[in-house]
């Protein structure tokens, strides 16, 4: 796999295989990019799991937040590391160490967020990686709605993208 870029229809088929997120690093913070991630994410009826040691048994966004992976509740489909690039891969071999009793299928650091260790250790285990995006500028970037920010999303269009009944991107949920 090529990490220094992402075709669009492997970004797409990974957020439309992505019912549930464990943000480790999420913030109750709500100016930081976690919560705010965590918020769009929601919104776009995705379950979202906050995992932050610091702020375990507390709630971010009236969901319980978690200490580590291992106390999050199955099933996980994407774990999205908010994290800085060394603890990605302590985060990383922890999520393959849970990837069967969690279902964890996908591992993804944010932006600014690059360990090549961490990405072979993932993809040597079966998971599929993504590193220096976010899932939310991605679905919006995919969508079209980023546009409507008066961001250049590379794609020339005067129509609003349609929604699906349930609220998600209709070319982001059907294969």
């Amino acid at each position: 796999m090529n990490h220094d870029s992402y075709d669009d229809d492997y970004i797409a088929r990974i957020l439309r295989s992505t019912r549930t997120i464990a943000i480790v690093g999420a913030s109750a913070n709500t100016v930081r990019p976690s919560y705010f991630a965590m918020k769009y994410m929601l919104a776009k009826g995705y379950k979202v799991v906050p995992v932050n040691p610091a702020l375990a048994g507390q709630e971010i966004l009236g969901l319980p937040v978690h200490a580590t992976l291992a106390d999050v509740p199955a099933p996980v489909d994407l774990v999205d590391i908010f994290r800085n690039a060394e603890a990605a891969l302590e985060v990383t071999r922890e999520a393959t160490g849970l990837k069967d009793l969690l279902g964890i299928r996908f591992v993804w650091m944010q932006l600014g967020v690059r360990n090549d260790a961490a990405a072979r250790e993932a993809e040597a285990a079966g998971l599929e990686v993504v590193m220096n995006r976010c899932p939310k500028i991605e679905y919006a970037r995919l969508s079209g709605e980023i546009g409507w920010a008066g961001v250049n999303s590379g794609r020339i269009s005067s129509t609003r993208p349609k929604l699906s009944p349930k609220g998600v991107q209709s070319h982001l949920i059907e294969d």
